[in-house]
């Protein structure tokens, strides 16, 4: 090798492995926002066949299979349909709490005059569907279901904002996300109130204290999040048994995850000039260097690590399993059901169908025109009102929040017309709020002109 070849340099990014190749694909389609509304509506499409097959009894009867735990003298008899919605949607509301805090800390509602258009439209967008239920089934015995048609599904919603691209300014995506975060808030608000069944107050006890416990470890600095997730666990299974349903749990536990990073970008950065300056100055090939080069490395992957939020971070690595695992699930063992023409005809049925696609889109564009009109709020400018109507129309898809609240709701017999009322609603609230949203933004002009 010649004395005047230079030295190649080193490359700022890390190794790649043959996985990585494997991985990246796989990554990328993780990325896309309508990904999550696809595979929710695989799994219902699956779902809806199934239950429509000569094999529907099995299917059903699958859902009812009992699972056991014993722990010690302890036993939790669970079904498996039991499992899904109190146990795995639990981690879905886990994860909703830390979208709400997100949003809360960081992002569009941390500042009232920014939040006011989203919060005026979700209260709009939940009073007004709640009051046309009432109307139609007050005295009825789907009157307890008013709290269905409150909901709205932001996958589904997400993904059909995804169909049209960059055609949608990102002023109206903020918005219909914002509201979409208030309407769980809204929705999760309505499970404790009025979905909760007779309260064991000591379980109740032991649940709080597990909150307790989260708290007291985190005060103390305690960083190892499975051992979060143990307290977590421990809480649910406690809430579980105190007739507050334990998804609010999920909920509670997200907003008390941190939103800021434990090490700030400038002690990171003195950490790693520290570490610079002591590798500079060592051989390797002593015993007790090494063993300070193994300290110092853990201390700077340690530091790396902890200059992301835990909001961040646990976010990060549970969306995917919640949205392409979980979220599925659920709309796989509850969104099958017979279709019949009396089905669909069904005074709850027909109720739920009214208050998600007539009362959504107009509790939103009416309680955002008169917060606008007062001067409480500010309409972005590149979002014209027949925008903020489609927005509402696409509102109307409940779906998995809306599934989840009917089970919570009503008795076995109306469960099966709520949920065709609710699959109804969405699927014309999807094909009419595409249709509008790019009527009203096709003649948006571009961005350069």
């Amino acid at each position: 090798m010649g004395s005047n070849e230079s030295p190649q340099p080193f490359s700022s990014r890390l190794p790649e492995e043959p996985v990585d190749r494997l991985i990246a694909p796989i990554v990328r389609f993780l990325h896309i926002e309508a990904a999550s509304g696809v595979a929710l509506l695989g799994a219902t499409a699956a779902a809806l066949t199934l239950a429509n097959s000569p094999w529907a009894d099995l299917f059903f009867a699958f859902w009812s299979q009992p699972i056991g735990i014993q722990v010690g003298p302890l036993s939790f008899d669970y079904s498996l349909r039991h499992v899904i919605n109190d146990g795995l949607m639990t981690l879905f509301f886990f994860v909703v709490g830390l979208e709400i805090k997100r949003e809360l800390v960081l992002g569009e509602l941390r500042e009232l005059r920014v939040a006011a258009l989203p919060i005026a439209a979700a209260l709009g967008g939940m009073l007004v569907p709640a009051g046309i239920y009432l109307a139609l089934q007050l005295g009825e015995p789907g009157e307890r279901g008013w709290g269905v048609v409150m909901a709205t599904d932001i996958a589904f919603v997400v993904g059909c904002l995804a169909v049209l691209g960059e055609r949608v300014p990102h002023s109206l995506r903020i918005f219909v996300l914002s509201l979409a975060i208030i309407d769980d808030i809204g929705a999760v608000l309505v499970i404790a109130v009025a979905y909760s069944a007779n309260l064991d107050l000591q379980m109740l006890g032991l649940g709080i204290g597990g909150v307790g416990a989260v708290l007291l470890l985190r005060r103390l600095g305690v960083r190892s999040v499975p051992i979060y997730y143990l307290a977590g666990i421990l809480a649910w299974v406690a809430v579980d048994k105190s007739g507050i349903h334990p998804t609010i749990l999920g909920v509670v536990l997200g907003l008390l995850t941190p939103a800021h990073p434990w090490v700030g970008v400038q002690r990171f950065q003195a950490i790693m000039g520290r570490v610079s300056g002591y590798l500079r100055g060592v051989r390797w090939s002593e015993s007790e260097n090494k063993n300070k080069q193994v300290e110092m490395v853990r201390s700077v992957a340690y530091a790396a690590r902890e200059t992301i939020s835990p909001l961040e971070r646990i976010e990060a690595s549970l969306h995917p399993w919640v949205n392409f695992l979980i979220l599925p699930l659920f709309a796989f063992a509850n969104a099958g059901v017979p279709l019949t023409v009396a089905g669909f005809g069904a005074p709850v049925a027909l109720a739920v169908t009214a208050g998600l696609m007539l009362g959504k889109p107009t509790g939103i564009f009416a309680a955002s025109w008169l917060v606008v009109r007062l001067g409480i709020a500010e309409r972005p400018s590149d979002v014209p009102w027949t925008a903020i109507a489609a927005a509402g129309v696409l509102c109307g898809i409940g779906f998995t929040m809306a599934i989840f609240i009917a089970n919570l709701a009503f008795e076995p017999e109306l469960i099966e017309p709520a949920n065709l009322g609710i699959l109804a609603a969405s699927l014309a609230s999807a094909v009419l709020g595409l249709a509008l949203l790019a009527a009203s933004l096709h003649h948006r002009p571009n961005k350069l002109t």
